[in-house]
């Protein structure tokens, strides 16, 4: 498709701050393919969500919005762009970018561009989760509980310069203290459990897949409970899903819905990010976003 106008979004912080000479080579590939673009640059957390809430708001034609970021900023735009027609297309550079793991978008700079600008469009089902103070829209997982918790603990200096590794420090720290506090899972019935992981996206935390049957173009949440309430079961847990075998542990339940409630006095992160605390109700939303994938997937 050629598109009247691209808009870049980019996060300059991205990925410790190394995000910006990748957002200029990317200006550099446009210019060269004779791409009408605009570039627009965050300076703080909002910001991408703006201006996707403007582009969608005061432009009409042929549009395409490339995210030059991480999962959080991916997440930004989604919230934006939703329920526009205007695609959405990614460029990697965050810590993680499970996104563009889920897509697979490569890191290479010209073909992700290349993708971006001439990959096939698709409309994909998004999550929505609402606390009692607010709502969001999430692409790719809710976590609830340990997995809430981490990144709660994630020292933002820490996630700039070390990137990944500063949630992985979290996590580890995080479950040398943590204490699991009950939580009450409604779906068809009541079920007691610890964490909950309720994802849109098979992809998690890099390219582990702890909802292998999630996808974005399945109109349903795949949800992953740890029903343990000891340190050392949700230990061997997490082997599980680093290698791969969680779905055959004990003390765990798996399933797909439509629409789940969780009770309980837990933190929870999404796409990466901090969201808050529980009671939760969380839903999917269908057809909710236009999403550009590379041809072979």
């Amino acid at each position: 498709m050629r598109y009247d106008k691209v808009f870049l979004i980019g996060n300059p912080i991205a990925g410790g701050g190394g995000a910006l000479k990748r957002i200029e080579k990317a200006q550099e590939i446009l210019r060269q393919k004779g791409i009408h673009f605009e570039t627009l640059l965050t300076k703080k957390q909002g910001d991408a969500e703006h201006f996707a809430k403007k582009i969608k708001e005061n432009h009409t034609g042929k549009i395409l919005v490339i995210v030059a970021g991480g999962d959080g900023t991916y997440n930004e735009v989604v919230n934006g762009l939703a329920f526009s027609q205007i695609p959405m297309a990614i460029l990697p550079m965050g810590t993680t970018s499970v996104l563009a793991k889920e897509l697979k978008i490569p890191k290479n700079i010209e073909k992700a561009v290349e993708i971006a600008v001439a990959g096939k469009t698709q409309r994909v089902h998004l999550g929505i989760i609402e606390n009692q103070q607010k709502q969001r829209l999430f692409i790719l997982m809710a976590g609830v509980g340990f997995d809430g918790m981490a990144v709660f603990g994630v020292n933002p200096r820490k996630k700039k310069y070390l990137r990944k590794i500063a949630y992985i420090l979290s996590g580890i720290k995080t479950l040398f203290k943590y204490t699991p506090t009950e939580l009450i899972v409604n779906n068809s019935e009541p079920k007691k459990a610890y964490s909950a992981v309720v994802c849109k996206a098979s992809c998690y935390g890099g390219n582990f897949k702890i909802a292998p049957d999630a996808s974005l173009t399945s109109p349903c949440l795949y949800t992953f409970l740890s029903t343990t309430d000891s340190r050392i079961g949700l230990f061997w847990q997490i082997l599980g899903i680093i290698f791969g075998f969680h779905l055959k542990m004990k003390n765990t339940d798996y399933f797909k819905t439509e629409k789940i409630k969780i009770l309980g006095n837990a933190h929870i992160q999404i796409d990466g990010d901090y969201f808050g605390r529980t009671p939760v109700e969380i839903r999917v939303i269908k057809d909710a976003l236009t999403l550009v994938f590379p041809f072979q997937t």
